[in-house]
């Protein structure tokens, strides 16, 4: 049975830099064999995380300059997928495929904008191919929301592919920017699984504590902030009102719903509540366990026990969080995706690997009960490498 070598790339909302693993994967029936191979994090080259987050946040832009930075991200996403092999000693005529996610500047689907369902991945496909000589495949999303659905979450798919279980209930759960568990139901299949975008995860944290830090923190390191300060109940009270945390799934988010906006006032709010930078720190970093928590309870539970749930992303890593979901989730195992074998910080990237093998293999990898489209989808656009490779790349996966 084939066996494929496939490069994932990953640049999540909470633009940090690339995530860059390389896997082995098999296909086993309805399931996949993984191997994850190697795994890196690559910080963005400097100014390039502001420009990105410039863009994100709905800042005025002009088109040559989101033109200018599809490109640059191409050219650092594919300088991290070859300084990964470099590090593995990996030949890339030894790899078969790259599946990379680029970087989010825009998700309007139905029903959170006016007019036209849209979504903008950038990082341009065609320079990775070129650099690398290897088939790319990218841009997951618009195949969803072209049938109506909300192109995210991307990943149950691969969740259900990799972590289901017969007798026992399960949800992993990423924390990266955004936080969206994927509830997969004991023995079932792909049409019972439950997910969506809960709410923030590492978003606010995140923004908070580098305002509140004058940019020498990009994020509360191992919780030491909020384990320093106490949460106030009143600004934690007041966030939890945001109407997303109530509207009923399908649904995704990003920074549109919790970026500048929400982080301007909740500064504001804790100048008025006198609050110290830590006190601020730790009610954020309450409110992502709370809404998370909620969300279990509103969205998840009705379908079904759930036994375990498994952390990954960046919020996995924070102690402070963690502690909070455990009280949150009180008749759960609560553990992190490496308790099942395999990096959590590598999980967003290999799924895009696990995505990519999908649509070369013609296989619909969106799930229409998640994201409410209208029918299944095989998703991303597939860019040539090496034209002298490229027929032998599609008869691999034939």
């Amino acid at each position: 049975m084939n066996s494929w070598a496939v490069l994932g790339l990953m640049s999540g909302t909470s633009t940090d830099g690339v995530d860059a693993a390389l896997a082995r994967l098999q296909p086993r029936g309805d399931r996949v064999d993984l191997q994850c191979i190697g795994f890196h994090t690559y910080a963005f080259p400097a100014g390039l995380r502001a420009q990105l987050l410039n863009v994100a946040e709905g800042h005025p832009v002009p088109v040559a300059e989101v033109s200018r930075l599809n490109f640059a991200l191409g050219h650092v996403l594919a300088d991290a997928a070859l300084r990964l092999l470099r590090k593995l000693q990996v030949d890339a005529r030894d790899v078969d495929l790259i599946g990379s996610h680029g970087h989010t500047v825009f998700h309007g689907p139905a029903g959170a904008v006016r007019g036209t369902a849209s979504t903008l991945q950038i990082g341009e496909p065609a320079v990775i191919a070129a650099r690398t000589g290897l088939t790319t495949v990218a841009d997951f999303r618009p195949a969803d929301v072209a049938n109506g659905g909300q192109g995210a979450p991307l990943v149950p798919y691969v969740h259900w592919l990799l972590f289901r279980h017969a007798r026992r209930g399960r949800v992993i759960n990423n924390i990266g920017g955004i936080a969206h568990p994927t509830f997969l139901p004991a023995g079932g299949g792909v049409e019972s699984i439950v997910a969506f975008d809960a709410g923030p995860g590492n978003m606010i944290i995140d923004a908070v504590a580098t305002r509140l830090t004058d940019g020498r923190l990009h994020y509360d390191r191992d919780g030491r902030l909020a384990r320093a300060g106490h949460v106030d109940p009143i600004l934690l009270r007041e966030l939890l009102r945001h109407p997303f945390l109530r509207r009923r799934p399908p649904k995704s988010t990003g920074r549109e719903e919790f970026g500048a906006a929400v982080v301007d006032r909740v500064l504001a709010l804790g100048r008025r509540r006198r609050l110290t930078p830590a006190d601020v720190v730790a009610t954020v970093t309450a409110f992502t366990a709370r809404a998370l928590g909620d969300a279990y309870r509103r969205f998840l539970l009705p379908h079904g026990r759930i036994d375990e749930v498994y952390f990954c992303g960046g919020g996995s890593r924070n102690p402070a969080l963690m502690a909070m979901l455990v009280q949150e989730l009180p008749w759960a195992r609560v553990g992190v995706i490496d308790d099942l074998g395999i990096n959590g910080d590598a999980l967003e990237a290999v799924a895009f690997a696990v995505l990519a093998v999908e649509t070369l293999r013609g296989r619909a990898a969106n799930v229409p009960s998640v994201t409410g489209a209208r029918g299944a989808a095989v998703l991303g656009k597939v860019v040539p490498g090496d034209p002298r490779r490229f027929r032998k790349t599609l008869s691999l996966f034939a």
